[in-house]
C-alpha cells in the first residue's frame, strides 16, 4: 500500500467520499505514468477514455479547439485534480475537452471499469460529476462547444436526462380554469379560445382545483350521453386531482401517472399549483425511455400478451442498470410494470364474474407493498371489503373468494408465482370484510408476541393497489390508533426482526459466505431485509404513513430521527444491495437462462464490490446496536 497514493486519493474530489477501506482497494488498480513537457494527452470527441487521471504533480492544460485550432476555454489543474469524470460518465468514453500535460507532469489513472463500479456503488461519488457538468453548462462558451449524444444508448447522460433531471427544469403548461357552476358550453368555449385540450374546475368557494375535464370528458360524458350543454361542467369532470412538487424528478412524474391513473398533474410549489403536466407530454419527451414500455402493457388485452410484457422486463432492468441506473429506479419500474398488469389482469375477472356486491380494495404487501419489487417475485396479496348486512354477507364473502382466486390463477400464470407461505388473496384468511381486518391489526399490536411480529410484520407495509382508497384509509387511521398506545412489547418483538440476522462478516471483517451447489454465496435478499425490517419499526414508532423503504429514510430524516450522514449511510446500502440483487436476477434469466434467486456468487465480484459490501455490512451491524438499545433496552 503507498501511503503516498491514499492521501492523494483522501485529497482529491469526490474520491475524498469514500470509505478509506474503498481507497485502499483503489490504490491498488492505479496505473502512474509520466508526460514530457506539451504532451497533447487528449484531443476532445477522438481520443478515447481509458479511466480518469488523478493529478499527482505539475499540470495539464484543458481547452476546446474551435474551427481554427484556437484554444477556447483554457482552464489550468493542478493536484489534487480527477480529469476525465465527465467525460466517462456523460460523453461517451470519449474525451469532452482537450488536454495538454505539461514537463514532469505525473498522473495515476484508474480505468474506467472501476470507475463506473464506484460511480454505481456511490451516489455522491456519481452525482458530483453529472453536478459539475451542470454547472459547466451554464458557461455559454462552454456548452457552445460541448456535442449532444447522438442516441439514448451511448451514454450516462442521457438515461439521466429522465432520472436526474427536475420538473422544474422543463416547461410545463399554464393552468386553464373555471368555477365548478360554469355551463358545459361555457367551459368548452373557454378551452377553445386558450387552445388547450384540459380545463380544470374550481370550487366556487374555496377557489380550490377538485377536478379537471377534457376533450375526452366531453365526448364520453356530455354527447354520448346526450347531456345538456347548459348543465354544470362540475357534474362532468373527472377527478381525483393528483399534484407533484416541482422538486420532484421527471422519472417519479411518470410513475406517479400510471400509479394514479391520471393523465394529468398539477406541478406545485411553495402551496400553489403553478401549471400542469400530461402524461403524452412527458413520454413523447421520453420515447426512447423504457417507461414508455407501460404504456404498451395498459394496451396489452389477453393474458398472453400480458405473459409476454413480464418476460420482457429482465431485458429493461438489464438495460437501465447498464445505464447507470440506480436500483431504487430500477425496482419502482418494476413495480410499476407489476401494478398495471395486476390492475389489467383484475378488469379482466371482473368482466368475467361481474359487477362487485360491494366496494373493495385489493392490497398488495411484502416487496410489491413497499414498491420495491424485483425480479424475484410471488403474490403478497389481500383483499378487503366493506362490511354488509348479515343476509349478504355470504353471497359477498363467496364472490371475492371466488375473485380472488380467479386472479391469482391468472397472476400465476403470468409469472407471478403463488407465495408460499400463502399470504395472498386467494387463501381465505386474507379476503374478509373491514372489521375483521381491523380486528386482525388490534391483535397484532395489542396481544403481539414474538412469533406474530416476525409471520405478520410485511402487513404492516400495504398499500392499494386497485380499489376503494377510502376502505384503505379506513384501516390506516385505524392502525395509527392503536400505534399512539400499543403494547409495551409490541416495538420490541418487531425490533428483534432487525436483530435476527447477523451481518456475514468474520472476525477479521471478511465477508462469510455459505455454499450452495458448487459455489460460495452470501444471500442479498436476507441483507436487504434488515434495513427493511428496521425501517419499519421507525414507521410505526413515528407513524409515518409510508410504506417505502427509500421514502421512509428520507422522512426519518426530515423529523430529524436520522442525521444526514446516518440517512447518507442506509440509503447508499439498502440500494446498492438493491442494483447488485437486480443485476444477479437479470444475468441468471438472461445469460445463465436459469430461475432468478438472490444468492451472490462471491468469485464474481470485483475487489471494489467486495470492499464496498464489507462497509455496507459495518453500516448495517451499526443501526442494529441502534435499534437494540432504542427499542429493547439492551445493548
Amino acid at each position: 500500500m503507498d501511503e503516498k497514493i491514499i492521501s492523494l486519493l483522501k485529497v482529491t474530489e469526490p474520491f475524498n467520499l469514500l470509505p478509506e477501506t474503498v481507497l485502499i482497494e483503489i490504490s491498488e488498480t492505479l496505473t502512474r505514468k509520466e508526460f514530457l513537457k506539451e504532451t497533447l494527452v487528449y484531443r476532445q470527441e477522438t481520443t478515447e477514455m481509458t479511466g480518469v487521471d488523478l493529478i499527482f504533480s505539475g499540470e495539464y492544460e484543458t481547452f476546446f479547439f474551435d474551427r481554427s485550432e484556437n484554444k477556447r476555454c483554457v482552464t489550468n489543474h493542478h493536484s489534487p485534480y480527477c480529469f476525465g469524470g465527465i467525460s466517462v460518465v456523460l460523453n461517451r468514453v470519449r474525451a469532452l475537452k482537450s488536454a495538454v500535460a505539461k514537463k514532469g507532469t505525473v498522473i495515476y489513472t484508474l480505468p474506467k471499469k472501476e470507475f463506473s463500479e464506484l460511480c454505481t456503488g456511490y451516489e455522491d461519488f456519481f452525482h458530483f460529476f453529472t453536478s459539475d457538468f451542470g454547472k459547466k453548462m451554464l458557461d455559454d462558451d462552454f456548452s457552445h462547444f460541448v456535442k449532444t449524444p447522438a442516441t439514448f444508448e451511448e451514454s450516462y447522460f442521457a438515461a439521466d436526462q429522465l432520472y436526474s433531471r427536475k420538473i422544474e427544469g422543463i416547461t410545463y403548461k399554464n393552468i386553464i380554469s373555471c368555477g365548478g357552476n360554469t355551463p358545459i358550453f361555457e367551459a368548452a368555449r373557454i378551452m377553445a379560445s386558450n387552445k388547450v385540450s384540459c380545463i380544470f374546475i374550481r370550487n366556487t368557494e374555496t377557489d380550490e382545483i377538485v377536478g379537471y375535464a377534457t376533450d375526452i370528458t366531453l365526448r364520453d360524458n356530455v354527447i354520448a350521453s346526450c347531456l345538456d350543454p347548459k348543465s354544470a361542467i362540475v357534474n362532468v369532470m373527472d377527478n381525483p386531482i393528483v399534484s407533484i412538487s416541482s422538486n420532484s424528478y421527471l422519472y417519479e412524474a411518470v410513475l406517479l401517472m400510471f400509479q394514479t391513473k391520471s393523465r394529468y398533474l398539477l406541478v406545485q410549489k411553495a402551496g400553489e399549483y403553478i401549471g400542469f403536466l400530461s402524461r403524452n407530454r412527458l413520454l413523447s419527451e421520453q420515447a426512447h425511455s423504457p417507461l414508455v414500455f407501460i404504456q404498451s402493457v395498459k394496451l396489452s388485452e389477453s393474458l398472453d400478451e400480458l405473459q409476454n410484457k413480464w418476460q420482457q422486463v429482465p431485458a429493461i432492468i438489464s438495460q437501465l442498470l447498464g445505464r447507470g441506473v440506480n436500483g431504487e429506479i430500477a425496482s419502482k419500474v418494476i413495480t410499476t410494470i407489476a401494478d398495471t398488469i395486476t390492475g389489467k389482469v383484475i378488469d379482466k375477472v371482473i368482466q368475467q364474474i361481474g359487477k362487485p356486491p360491494a366496494k373493495f380494495a385489493f392490497i398488495v404487501t411484502g416487496s410489491e407493498g413497499r414498491k420495491e419489487q424485483t425480479l424475484s417475485t410471488d403474490q403478497d396479496s389481500g383483499i378487503i371489503y366493506e362490511d354488509k348486512a348479515n343476509k349478504d354477507r355470504e353471497y359477498v364473502r363467496e364472490y371475492f373468494l371466488n375473485f380472488a382466486r380467479k386472479v391469482s390463477d391468472d397472476l400465476n400464470m403470468i409469472g407471478f408465482e403463488y407465495c408460499k407461505g400463502n399470504f395472498m388473496a386467494s387463501n381465505p384468511k386474507w379476503t374478509h370484510s373491514l372489521s375483521h381486518w381491523k380486528r386482525n391489526y388490534q391483535e397484532w399490536i395489542e396481544r403481539c408476541m414474538p412469533e406474530n411480529a416476525m409471520k405478520f410484520s410485511t402487513f404492516f407495509d400495504f398499500r392499494l393497489i386497485y380499489g376503494d382508497e377510502f376502505i384503505v384509509s379506513d384501516l390506516k387511521d385505524f392502525i395509527r390508533q392503536k400505534l399512539v398506545f400499543p403494547n409495551h412489547i409490541f416495538f420490541a418483538h418487531i425490533a428483534k426482526n432487525a436483530l435476527q440476522y447477523e451481518p456475514p462478516l468474520t472476525f477479521l471483517k471478511r465477508i462469510k459466505t455459505q455454499t450452495v451447489g458448487n459455489s460460495e454465496v452470501f444471500d442479498v435478499k436476507t441483507a436487504m431485509s434488515t434495513i427493511v425490517d428496521l425501517l419499519r419499526v421507525y414507521s410505526l414508532k413515528y407513524q409515518l404513513d409510508l410504506e417505502n423503504t427509500g421514502e421512509r429514510m428520507k422522512k426519518l430524516k426530515e423529523i430529524d430521527v436520522f442525521t444526514q450522514l446516518q440517512y447518507n449511510e442506509l440509503h447508499q446500502s439498502y440500494y446498492y444491495l438493491m442494483a447488485l440483487r437486480l443485476k444477479n436476477q437479470t444475468d441468471q434469466i438472461r445469460i445463465e437462462k436459469i430461475k432468478p434467486n438472490n444468492f451472490i456468487q462471491i468469485d464474481k465480484l470485483t475487489k471494489i464490490e467486495k470492499v464496498t459490501l464489507v462497509e455496507i455490512f459495518k453500516t448495517v451491524a451499526n443501526f442494529q446496536v441502534g435499534i437494540k438499545m432504542k427499542f429493547t433496552g439492551t445493548f
